[in-house]
């Protein structure tokens, strides 16, 4: 029965049990429902053609035998398999196929298969996830038929863009607009007839990753206030005036939340947090975190007390390498780092998320690169989690753009450049945008002013960037600011603190690294006062 169909016979009660009664299970519960799943999964994908390349000869029969016996993945683990789209090596027969970046120019894309009982438990926990968004307590939810969604994601082949299909399998909403069902439209024209039909007909959810939800947002007065014909409804015209007054009279943009009154606002993607209060004071209402990726589907939301978000048991099974575990695997890659379950987290601490797709799916005791803090735990409650960042050896600005130690030194050998040593950093500006800090030594018969060589190099590094990884031709629009932004450093600076500091710096975040401390020695080099 569809959603819709549920919502004329059933109470809301009922619903709030079948959607969302996992909020109220003990972990102990919780646990029973995970390992129950990953069995029946753990039966299947051992038997195909993927699990028996993957665990080299040994049959586990147990989940405890499969942790002890299978290590840890990666998508290059599956890449000849999942790119050649070899369904026979997989337990279960794909319904579609879902891209998104692996690492810019040196492996563009990755692939991940999708089942159909996949897909129908994505749908599922995305229903479960306006329901908890749109609660003010338990069981009072507002999801009707017709409800108007302010629609940021990527089309299809991405995993945004199942979205719209999958919603109305079981309930009719509008999408403003379906990118499905308008491909050739650019990004900037998709933000315009996005802001045009809510004006027209009004706008009830909003859906984006942060960067993005924070470019439409930011463009919102330059798409309805710019002089622009917009057919606006009755229910809107009165508020749009009065919010181009009040805009007018403190000498500021209009916002939609001058305009629009939104049941929800769902976030999601790499740096999202960053974008939270202005998101927030610019349409009146909190954004709920999502979380979720190409491989996993959507995994976890938070519900309407904003204290942090709870997996849904049935999409994956979840195992967490402790920080310091990962750490540890980054200096020695020979290192398995050990995992513990959901029932075995601690609030406090950091993890990185290892994930089995269930329901057939392809993925096995997988490292998706996602970091995640345990909020709340203990006491026999579903913990509570908040998404940190990628793992350090990646840089991911804004969920547009990967960037690695190889990546990078393919960049610079792309441009011909004749460069020293370097250290690549995300930080955050004073606004809390982010973006990336190259530490960059120059050879020492290098001629050119210091600024007119940091101005060179930032060209034509960025050019670069654009021809390597298209995605990072987005950056500059997005955030408004030029992502790339370099220090040059005299010739053996970096080798000189590492000696100092009595180790090597990974090249790409090094977590040890003193930024101020480095620029010390870059003054102790050059005989400078110290700052």
């Amino acid at each position: 029965m569809r959603f819709e169909d549920k919502l004329k016979k059933y109470s809301r009660e009922q619903l709030w049990q079948e959607y969302c009664g996992f909020l109220d299970m003990s972990l102990d519960d919780y646990m029973y429902t995970q390992r129950r799943l990953m069995e029946e999964q753990l039966q299947m994908w051992s038997k195909s053609g993927l699990g028996r390349q993957l665990l080299r000869g040994n049959h586990p029969r147990t989940i405890d035998e499969l942790r002890a016996t299978l290590p840890l993945t990666s998508y290059a683990d599956y890449a000849d398999v999942l790119l050649a789209k070899r369904t026979e090596m997989l337990c279960s027969e794909p319904a579609i196929w879902i891209q998104t970046t692996w690492e810019g120019g040196l492996r563009p894309i990755k692939l991940a298969p999708y089942t159909r009982s996949m897909l129908d438990t994505y749908r599922h926990n995305l229903l479960a996830v306006m329901m908890m968004a749109t609660a003010r307590r338990k069981g009072d939810f507002d999801v009707k038929k017709g409800d108007r969604i302010l629609y940021g994601g990527a089309p299809l082949p991405y995993m945004t863009g199942l979205m719209p299909s999958l919603f109305d399998e079981d309930i009719a909403f509008t999408w403003l607009p379906d990118n499905n069902s308008n491909p050739d439209l650019s990004f900037s024209q998709r933000i315009k007839k996005g802001f045009s039909m809510a004006l027209s007909g009004g706008v009830d959810f909003f859906f984006g990753i942060g960067s993005v939800a924070n470019y439409i947002t930011e463009s919102f007065g330059k798409s309805s206030g710019g002089g622009g014909k917009h057919a606006i409804s009755p229910g809107n015209a009165l508020r749009y005036l009065r919010g181009k007054y009040i805009s007018r009279r403190d000498g500021r943009s209009i916002t939609p939340g001058d305009v629009f009154r939104l049941k929800a606002f769902f976030f999601a993607g790499t740096d999202a947090k960053c974008y939270k209060d202005r998101l927030t004071k610019a349409w009146g209402i909190m954004p709920v975190e999502l979380a979720a990726g190409t491989e996993s589907t959507c995994i976890g939301a938070e519900n309407w007390e904003h204290n942090g978000m709870v997996f849904f048991p049935d999409a994956c099974f979840y195992e967490f390498i402790p920080e310091e575990e990962m750490r540890r695997n980054l200096k020695d890659p020979t290192y398995q780092p050990r995992t513990c379950l959901m029932d075995e987290i601690q609030a406090g601490e950091t993890y990185e998320l290892v994930l089995s797709v269930l329901h057939g799916g392809a993925f096995m005791r997988y490292r998706i690169g996602d970091m995640y803090h345990c909020l709340s735990a203990g006491g026999g409650q579903l913990p509570r989690l908040t998404f940190v960042d990628r793992v350090p050896d990646v840089i991911d600005i804004a969920g547009f753009t990967r960037i690695t130690a190889s990546s990078m030194q393919e960049v610079i050998r792309l441009s011909r450049l004749e460069l020293g040593d370097w250290i690549l950093k995300k930080e955050f500006n004073q606004n809390d945008d982010p973006f990336l800090h190259m530490y960059l030594e120059i050879p020492p018969d290098a001629q050119a002013s210091e600024v007119v060589t940091r101005s060179v190099l930032t060209e034509h590094l960025s050019l670069y960037f654009k021809y390597f990884d298209s995605d990072y031709g987005d950056l500059k629009k997005l955030l408004n600011m030029e992502p790339l932004q370099i220090t040059i450093l005299k010739y053996g600076t970096i080798a000189a603190y590492e000696a100092r500091i009595g180790a090597r710096l990974p090249r790409i975040n090094p977590g040890m690294l003193d930024v101020c401390g480095l620029l010390r020695q870059q003054a102790d080099a050059e005989g400078r006062p110290r700052l």
